[in-house]
């Protein structure tokens, strides 16, 4: 990556991206496009987990570590932590990767699926492949939207999906380095940008539409390199008719960035508008 400019759009990961670029040679746009907003209504909490008591579940699902500390931090708050523990143990405990495991057992709850890496959807749907669904009522701790093709696929096998949402993404309140970001890749001062959200393409999106460069950010991106962690970031980006020039496989941070340092290492650095490049 050495000479060459990389836009990465991450939030929460966003200093150890930089990180990553950095010590192999490249250079930084960090432009956030995703801020994670709490999403935890209190009083819904408190009767889903009446509800809970009455009419248990068969399945509870936890795809986010943020998520399901948020939950748990609420059913503190509550004071019902301790029937919330009691009515987990009676159900199909199901994580979606690491973190919410992590979250879980830091509260002694017991696992019983976890998805195989690399602990997307598609993984999920496998770890419950064998087990039956039809009429059953599933909790599904959602993360900042909700996974769609969860819940279709559940409820395709005849259950009855209840999400608890505990954060949802946003615009983050401070645009200007996405403006930056644009005004850098208008004047061709970016070589790649890795994406590692699909709420990132449609944040940035957005953005631009409403200064009225929706247009143009779109011509950019179509002459910039364009990285994408996985299948549902690439998804987005071709909604929006942006090309994705790479995918990671498998869909985690270290290969992306790999990927990125290979394809980067054969073209040559992107030079300001009007410049010529170094050859």
């Amino acid at each position: 990556m050495h000479g060459k400019t990389v836009a990465i759009l991450e939030s929460r990961l966003g200093p150890q991206m930089v990180a990553l670029i950095e010590k192999r040679g490249g250079a930084c746009v960090h432009a956030p496009a995703l801020a994670e907003l709490p999403d935890v209504d209190a009083s819904a909490v408190a009767r889903l987990m009446d509800d809970v008591r009455a009419h248990p579940p068969k399945l509870a699902i936890f795809q986010t570590g943020v998520g399901t500390r948020a939950l748990f931090a609420t059913t503190d708050a509550l004071g019902v932590t301790e029937p919330w523990l009691a009515s987990l143990a009676a159900m199909t405990v199901v994580v979606r990767g690491p973190k919410p495991t992590a979250a879980l057992r830091s509260r002694n709850v017991r696992i019983d699926l976890a998805a195989a890496d690399p602990f997307t959807t598609h993984e999920v749907l496998q770890a419950l492949a064998e087990i039956s669904l039809a009429d059953t009522r599933v909790i599904v701790q959602r993360y900042g939207v909700t996974n769609v093709e969860l819940d279709e696929a559940l409820r395709s096998r005849g259950a009855r999906v209840e999400e608890i949402p505990t954060y949802r993404w946003a615009i983050p309140a401070d645009t200007a380095p996405l403006v930056a970001l644009m005004d850098a890749l208008d004047a061709h001062r970016v070589d790649a940008v890795a994406v590692t959200n699909a709420a990132q393409v449609h944040n940035l999106f957005a953005v631009a539409d409403s200064l009225g460069r929706g247009e143009s950010l779109r011509a950019a991106l179509d002459r910039t390199l364009i990285a994408s962690i996985g299948p549902v970031a690439s998804v987005a980006l071709r909604r929006f008719r942006v090309g994705v020039a790479l995918e990671a496989s498998p869909p985690k941070l270290g290969p992306l960035i790999d990927a990125l340092d290979a394809a980067l290492s054969q073209t040559p650095p992107v030079a300001p508008h009007g410049a010529s490049a170094a050859r």
